[in-house]
């Protein structure tokens, strides 16, 4: 019962954001711009492997990186504007389809409405941020990324137990800390690997995480979504692409892929995401160079 109150809720706010999009791609800018097909690729393949629980904010922030497709200010509203509605369906399939990962109804939607409240008020501090305050932060949260994935690949991370439901304190926390991971999705930090080591760490069961972090993300995203779309902080072209592919690559990885080896996979991201962080600090320092010498200058 529960899960069809949401299902029908997030059917709800996602309208709203689909609508908004609309109205600021056609009717606003009287124009579209067809996606590349480097875009659509980065869009299949990192909402196929987010559906299995890698992630698609740290990949696709380093594949834009790498490849030059969006200003760095515009990274993390494409980011939550591109993957929402692939993330929309992960929670349709995840909450509606998938009953051995089922939550106990209050501890879902405690989560969840922390993650939105968190990505609501995140969004409208980052859609104003200068560039320099964005390569800096984003930067700073793909390291992390990164070090979360070499923590989960050598199993440093917590199993978790075997729980279903959080009370009293435990669920207090939970809040709490998904409130500020929600907000932290705003600056283009993935909620995913966070999500999976709270979960462990409160002791719930690993399967769980899915619901929990595919349904914070599928109801923040579009309520973020739509702060970034008023700002006009992303780049349309980028999270058109990101979104026409990533449908098809999150049902084709939910249906038929869960046996990959998904270990090696994380590797593979841990070299990208790092490369991404490098660039992004050096392009923040360089930056900061050019901003002090022209500070510098204006002063003599």
């Amino acid at each position: 019962m529960v899960e069809t109150v949401l299902l029908i809720v997030l059917g709800f706010v996602t309208a709203l954001f689909v609508w908004a999009w609309i109205d600021a791609l056609i009717v606003k800018r009287r124009g579209l711009a067809r996606p590349r097909l480097i875009e659509l690729a980065i869009g299949f393949v990192t909402d196929f492997f987010d559906t299995l629980g890698i992630g698609s904010f740290a990949p696709t922030t380093s594949l834009f990186k790498l490849f030059r497709l969006v200003p760095d200010e515009r990274i993390p509203g494409t980011l939550n504007i591109g993957h929402t509605l692939p993330t929309v369906l992960e929670a349709v399939l995840f909450i509606g389809f998938t009953s051995r990962a089922a939550v106990e109804p209050i501890t879902l939607v405690s989560l969840i409405a922390a993650a939105v409240l968190g990505a609501w008020l995140g969004a409208g501090f980052v859609a104003r941020w200068p560039r320099h305050y964005i390569q800096i932060g984003m930067g700073t949260v793909l390291l992390i990324a990164a070090a979360l994935f070499v923590m989960k690949n050598l199993n440093w991370l917590p199993g978790g137990g075997h729980a279903h439901a959080l009370f009293g304190l435990k669920l207090w926390i939970g809040v709490v800390a998904n409130f500020c991971l929600g907000a932290l999705m705003t600056i283009g930090i993935g909620l995913y690997a966070p999500a999976m080591m709270l979960v462990a760490l409160l002791g719930m069961e690993p399967a769980v995480a899915f619901p929990i972090m595919m349904g914070s993300c599928a109801f923040l995203m579009p309520s973020a979504s739509i702060r970034f779309i008023r700002f006009d902080a992303y780049s349309a072209r980028a999270a058109l692409g990101l979104t026409v592919a990533g449908l098809p690559g999150v049902y084709l990885a939910w249906r038929f892929f869960q046996w990959l080896p998904i270990t090696a996979v994380r590797w593979l991201v841990v070299v990208v995401v790092v490369y991404a962080a490098i660039a992004m600090l050096r392009s923040a320092m360089v930056r900061g160079r050019a901003d002090a010498v022209r500070v510098k200058g204006a002063g003599a």
